[in-house]
């Protein structure tokens, strides 16, 4: 199959087949659009994302392979295990939405920016509102400490980016993420790229036709009730 960058048309939702991708940059897909919550949405049942630096055009992105996590098989380190018997935490669900992708735009020690800019959060905040994006939070002593936020596609959920302001806060985070949505049906979270985070995590990497067969299966199929409903959650 033929490889090409696609121009988006302003009026339409729609994406090209992910196989004509770019192999560099790895997954490079489309240029253009925009982040109405009809072409988002488009987007993620094809298994395509946004990503792109302040001040690029939009771009979207379909790589191969894709990382993937199948929430039972989450790895849980010794070191880990013992910090959750060990300390305690306040865990919920999409309490705090806007300030965990507040967060997660906020500046780190580790980067110089961040590519979750305004129009991102304010699309993400419509997406959460809409009742398609959640967020997972972490809370010590009322505080807001670590979380992650992302999509749910039936029984697939698309991670899109976690903060912690603590050690093991946002291992912490996906072990939530993991357990509760396994007990709800729950069955594959799109990690989208393997990290360094991620590869201590359990992470695999599928070939992106793999992906896009078992996104269409599963986004079809409801998990079960309640998964999404506000409240604590418990490890």
């Amino acid at each position: 199959m033929s490889r090409y960058l696609t121009q988006l048309d302003d009026e339409l939702c729609w994406f090209p087949d992910p196989e004509h991708a770019l192999e560099e940059p790895n997954g490079l897909l489309a240029i253009g659009g925009d982040l109405s919550p009809a072409r988002l949405l488009a987007a993620y049942h094809k298994g395509i994302f946004p990503w792109n630096e302040p001040h690029q055009p939009l771009l979207w992105w379909s790589p191969d392979p894709r990382g993937v996590i199948r929430p039972e098989q989450l790895h849980i380190g010794r070191t880990l295990r013992k910090f959750i018997r060990g300390t305690s935490f306040d865990i919920s669900i999409d309490r705090a939405f806007n300030e965990v992708i507040a967060a997660c735009a906020a500046p780190r020690r580790s980067a110089s920016g961040t590519w979750i800019s305004t129009p991102m959060i304010d699309a993400y905040r419509q997406l959460h509102r809409l009742g398609h994006a959640h967020s997972i939070e972490i809370w010590q002593e009322g505080q807001l400490q670590a979380g992650l936020y992302g999509l749910s596609l039936g029984r697939v959920f698309c991670g899109e980016s976690m903060f912690s302001r603590i050690d093991n806060g946002a291992k912490l985070a996906m072990v939530a993420l993991c357990r509760h949505f396994a007990r709800h049906d729950g069955a594959l979270i799109d990690c989208q790229m393997q990290n360094d985070f991620l590869a201590t995590q359990g992470i695999e990497e599928w070939p992106r036709r793999q992906f896009l067969t078992t996104l269409a299966q599963l986004s079809r199929q409801p998990l079960a009730a309640n998964c999404w409903q506000t409240g604590s959650i418990l490890l």
